[in-house]
């Protein structure tokens, strides 16, 4: 019961992280460094390859996108993270963009905890294994090990659980989770929270059920291989969060899938174990967003905002929509 409350109390925190309103908090940053500027040094083979893919990647150096079409007010569309850093706040010129909106629509339409532990219940079914298979068996001993001193489970709490519910337990870090329950709004929410103030329709482009059937819909030996790496990377919370930060004010999105797929691998887990989550994750969440915001780009007027990694690539937002007959411009 224990482990439960806490997957629970996880899962609300990262989904719905952020719904009270900011306080002092906000403005506390994390103990972390830059992974990248450190591969530079350490590593420069493997940061030369990192930065190239990037570069490479289409539509993967800006995080606000104009949205026209004829007949139609011009619309924006913003790639967020899903952090309360004070850093990646919204700058004047995405503050600008909002100020004209119609309407505002951010990722997920969940936005209460009694939401998210409402599809928490409902997909708990998901979570847990069948026909006799447990986590231990997935993972090494020592992995196992690792897993129950990083989330204080006990193996009898841990066994029944698939990887991609314990693996939310290992997100951000414990600076982060604390800045979230002491009020700090993340990105996303401060996005929200300006729709509330100003009186502006605000919608949702997906709910946190189905995020989390997107989650569980990954194989299990898959689910394992990102478990080992977040494992792996458990104790580089900091910096992690560090880095993402510095990536993001740097606009390069791009960066980011790259480098979670180069910090896997040196944890030993290979680009292929990531192969499920890239198309259940990011590529059909991708097409779902695209029809999702269509019929609010029809309308014009409309600030649409996910995270940042779904707009790169070739079937990134700025791609999709594009094909969908509109002209995306990059401001920031």
């Amino acid at each position: 019961m224990i482990l439960r409350n806490r997957l629970l109390g996880a899962l609300i925190a990262i989904l719905v992280a952020g719904t009270a309103h900011a306080g002092e908090t906000g403005v506390v940053r994390c103990n972390g460094f830059n992974l990248l500027d450190k591969l530079a040094a350490t590593d420069p083979g493997l940061h030369d390859r990192i930065v190239a893919n990037a570069e490479k990647i289409e539509n993967g150096n800006a995080v606000l996108w104009k949205v026209e079409r004829a007949g139609r007010a011009p619309s924006h569309i913003f790639g967020t993270v899903h952090l309360s850093d004070a850093r990646v706040r919204m700058s004047e010129t995405t503050r600008r963009a909002i100020k004209g909106a119609r309407t505002i629509v951010i990722e997920n339409s969940d936005l209460s905890p009694e939401a998210a532990a409402k599809a928490y219940q409902e997909a708990e079914k998901t979570a847990l294994f069948e026909n006799g298979q447990t986590l231990d068996k997935l993972l090494s001993k020592a992995e196992f090990e690792k897993l129950q001193r990083s989330v204080r489970g006990t193996p009898e709490s841990l066994r029944p659980y698939r990887p991609w519910i314990v693996s939310l337990m290992l997100t951000g870090s414990e600076c982060e989770r604390q800045r979230v329950s002491e009020g700090a709004l993340v990105l996303d929410m401060t996005v929200a929270e300006y729709a509330r103030n100003h009186n502006i329709p605000l919608a949702g482009l997906e709910s946190t059920q189905e995020q989390l059937a997107a989650l569980s819909s990954i194989p299990d030996d898959e689910q394992a291989g990102i478990l080992r790496a977040n494992l792996a990377l458990a104790d580089e919370a900091d910096n992690l969060m560090e880095t993402m930060v510095q990536v993001y004010l740097d606009r390069r999105v791009g960066a980011l899938w790259e480098l979670q797929l180069a910090f896997a691998e040196k944890a030993g887990v290979a680009a292929k174990d990531f192969a499920s989550f890239e198309r259940a994750i990011i590529v059909e969440r991708n097409r779902k967003m695209r029809d999702g915001a269509l019929p609010h780009l029809d309308k014009g007027g409309a600030f649409i905002a996910v995270g940042a990694l779904h707009l790169p690539g070739k079937t990134g937002l700025v791609s999709l929509l594009r094909e969908a007959g509109y002209t995306l411009t990059a401001i920031e």
